[in-house]
Formats: C-alpha cells, sequence, structure tokens
C-alpha cells in the first residue's frame, strides 16, 4: 500500500444488505461501527474470545452472529467487507494479508496505512447520508460532519429539494420565543417552506433568515371578512396547500397548549390536506426554567398545573374550576392571564389559597426582553399594574417561586 499512500481514498457507498461482513474484535471500535452495519443491512460475524456488553446484547438480541474466538485463516471467505480490530497486531497482520489475497475491501483500526479502506465520519440527517474522509486527521473529520449534518437539520445549511417534494401543512410549535429553543425538525421544515403563516409569539428572528422566495404571512393580518379570525387563518392554510406549496404554520410554544393546534389539524383533515405536527417547547414550562424557577421541587412542589387565564374567573365562558385548584399545594402556572392577574389571585384566597403565596410574573421569557417581577397572591393584581406588565407574560404560583440555586 505505501506506493498509492500518496493518492485520495476514492469514495464510495457500500451497499451492504444481505452481505457477509467480518468484524474482527468485540472492543470499542466494534462497539462504535457495528450500529451502522446492522443498520444497512449486513450479515454480521463477530469472532472474537469476549466483547463489550453492548457488543455482546447485539448477539443475544440476533442482530449479528458471534463466534467466541481468535482470528484463524479462512475467516474472510465470502465475505464482502472486513473489520480487523484485534488488540493482536500479528492476527491484524495476517487478517489483512487474507483480506488482500481474497479482495475484501478491509479497514484496520490499528494501522491505516495497511487497510485496504478507510472508514469516514458519517452522519445522517432526513434521508442523506454525510461521509467526510481527511486522511490521517479523523477528529477534522469529524468535525466536518458534524458542521454539516447540524447544518441540514436545522436549516442554515441549504440543500432544497430538487425532485418532486410532497405539499401540505406543517404545525410546528416554535417554542417560548429565542430563536435557538425551536426544534431540530421545526427549523428545518421552515428552512423548506414556501409560505409560512406566523402567529405573534412564534420566533419572529427565525423569519428573517428565510429565503426572499419564500412568503410570509402574518397570522394577526389576515382578512376575516366574513370568516372568524381562527376560521380564516383555516382557510389560508387549505388554500397555500391546494395550490401545491409547502406551508408551515408557525406558532408560538407548542401546537396543543392553547394554541389551537387541533383546530387547525382538523380543518385540515376535512379538507383532505395532510398535515405534519412538530412539538415545541412550552412557555408554560421551558419560561419559569430560563427565569430560574423550577415548577417542581423536592420538598417543596410534587405536582404543577398550567391552565390558561385569558378570560376572568367569574366569566361564564371559563371552564377551570378555581376552587379546586386553590386547594392544591403544587405550582399553579398561568398562561394568558396578565390582564385578568387580580381577579384571578382574588378568587385563589377566596377559596383558601394563601395570601403571603409566593408569585412570579415572566414576561417575554427566554428573549432579550425577558423581566422578572416578584410578589404576593395578595399583591399579584397592584404589582402588575404599577410595574407595567404586559403579553406575553407567565404567571407562576407557589412556593418554587421562593427556591434559589444558593438553598
Amino acid at each position: 500500500m505505501a506506493e498509492h499512500a500518496e493518492h485520495a481514498a476514492y469514495p464510495v457507498g457500500l451497499r451492504l444488505s444481505g452481505r457477509r461482513v467480518v468484524v474482527l474484535g468485540g472492543g470499542q471500535v466494534a462497539q462504535r461501527r457495528l450500529p451502522s452495519l446492522v443498520a444497512a443491512g449486513a450479515d454480521v460475524l463477530l469472532i472474537s474470545p469476549s466483547a463489550k456488553p453492548s457488543v455482546e446484547a447485539m448477539a443475544d438480541t440476533g442482530e449479528i452472529r458471534w463466534e467466541r474466538r481468535r482470528y484463524a485463516s479462512g475467516d474472510l471467505a465470502d465475505a464482502w467487507y472486513a473489520l480487523i480490530s484485534t488488540d493482536d497486531p500479528e492476527a491484524n497482520a495476517a487478517a489483512s494479508q487474507e483480506a488482500e489475497d481474497r479482495r475484501v475491501w478491509c479497514v484496520r483500526s490499528d494501522d491505516a496505512e495497511a487497510a485496504t479502506a478507510w472508514t469516514p465520519a458519517t452522519g445522517r440527517s432526513e434521508g442523506v447520508t454525510v461521509a467526510v474522509l481527511t486522511g490521517r486527521d479523523p477528529r477534522r473529520s469529524a468535525a466536518v460532519r458534524d458542521a454539516i449534518v447540524e447544518g441540514l437539520r436545522d436549516g442554515t445549511l441549504a440543500a432544497p429539494h430538487h425532485r418532486a417534494r410532497a405539499t401540505g401543512v406543517a404545525l410546528v410549535g416554535g417554542g417560548p420565543g429565542d430563536p435557538d429553543l425551536i426544534t431540530v425538525r421545526g427549523r428545518r421544515l421552515l428552512a423548506e417552506a414556501d409560505v409560512v403563516i406566523a402567529d405573534r409569539l412564534g420566533p419572529r428572528d427565525l423569519l428573517a433568515e428565510l429565503p426572499p422566495h419564500v412568503e410570509v404571512i402574518d397570522a394577526a393580518k389576515i382578512p376575516y371578512g366574513r370568516f372568524m379570525a381562527q376560521e380564516a387563518i383555516n382557510n389560508a392554510l387549505i388554500e397555500h396547500a391546494r395550490a401545491g406549496k409547502s406551508v408551515v404554520r408557525l406558532k408560538g410554544g407548542d401546537p396543543y397548549v392553547f394554541g389551537r393546534g387541533m383546530e387547525e389539524l382538523q380543518a385540515l383533515a376535512e379538507a383532505g390536506i395532510p398535515c405534519t405536527v412538530v412539538p415545541g417547547i412550552s412557555s408554560s414550562i421551558s419560561v419559569p426554567s430560563a427565569a430560574g424557577i423550577p415548577v417542581t421541587h423536592r420538598g417543596v412542589a410534587q405536582e404543577f398545573t398550567v391552565v390558561s387565564g385569558h378570560v376572568a374567573p367569574d366569566d361564564e365562558r371559563s371552564t377551570v374550576d378555581w376552587s379546586a385548584l386553590a386547594r392544591l399545594r403544587g405550582t399553579l402556572v398561568v398562561l394568558m392571564g396578565v390582564e385578568n392577574s387580580g381577579a384571578i389571585a382574588a378568587t385563589l384566597i377566596a377559596h383558601g389559597r394563601g395570601a403571603d403565596t409566593p408569585v412570579a410574573v415572566v414576561q417575554e421569557g427566554t428573549t432579550a426582553a425577558q423581566r422578572r417581577v416578584d410578589a404576593t397572591l395578595g399583591t399579584l393584581g397592584e404589582t402588575v399594574r404599577a410595574e407595567g406588565v404586559r403579553p406575553p407574560a407567565v404567571i407562576v404560583i407557589g412556593e418554587v417561586v421562593a427556591v434559589h440555586p444558593t438553598a
């Protein structure tokens, strides 16, 4: 191999499904490489006196065959590919020579120059396999691989589809506001969209990253005409999807946590439009966390309850059992409750929750404008007015508000 060492390796994708692959050695190299070989559908034979527990488990479940012995001449017969990774240099050299004689592509973990093949740093993202070779610098290969895969996953690396794509709608939970808190899948779908219908509370900074051809529609500004707001949004989703567009409905938080996601899904299903739902990080948990408040804490709160406060407790439209909530000892998280904060506090106190219960109001949580205002249940309404707290804000009620990192 020495006379060929100066030449670059020729990259190729091996289709090993149903083909024999021999792995010599059951140590760390096998532990790392075997899952990919199994995923490729290879008929894997492991030859090794011992193996790592995870490798042994693969044999126990029938994913690979394992012969508990050392390498012997002839073990590479009928093999298409060999991975040599024993701790015996003489056995490795002998197996490598057998691979050369039998024309079997062979990877050696102990001596890359003596091998006939090198294993690239690989990764996958939505059907794309990324394989990187940088010669004798495996750490650089891994770093380049990671950068490419991460870019494909989060949409920062543009890789448009040039074959026909399935049209439809994706209901994407954008998280609490910080653009870094959208899921990887959500960000990728956003990068591939033709049309984005966005809520005011979605991660707006991500919209600036979209290509110029993407049509961005503010859901709050969709003309309603004879339709109610939600019905108009549903119709806009259906209209653009029927026009053959890939549509993303970008919502704040999670689509199903006070986000009317199911209403939109039902409308799309009735219209025969395929829909994908991408869960998002709910502000009910993430915003308190960002403000240093755990919604549960050992010895303080073993439960937390999330309710909507967009209608007052005495409003006939309210379905919340505030008297039951007042009797709970855990954490109460109120979303969309700024306007009715005083009435909510008064109702909880009237039904037995202590007026001295700690409360925190976190405005625009996880964003650069985040601020936390502390009060008690008895002073909540007054504090919200005096501090000029505005939506969006999350109200956290309970002893967890008083828990500090130094406690």
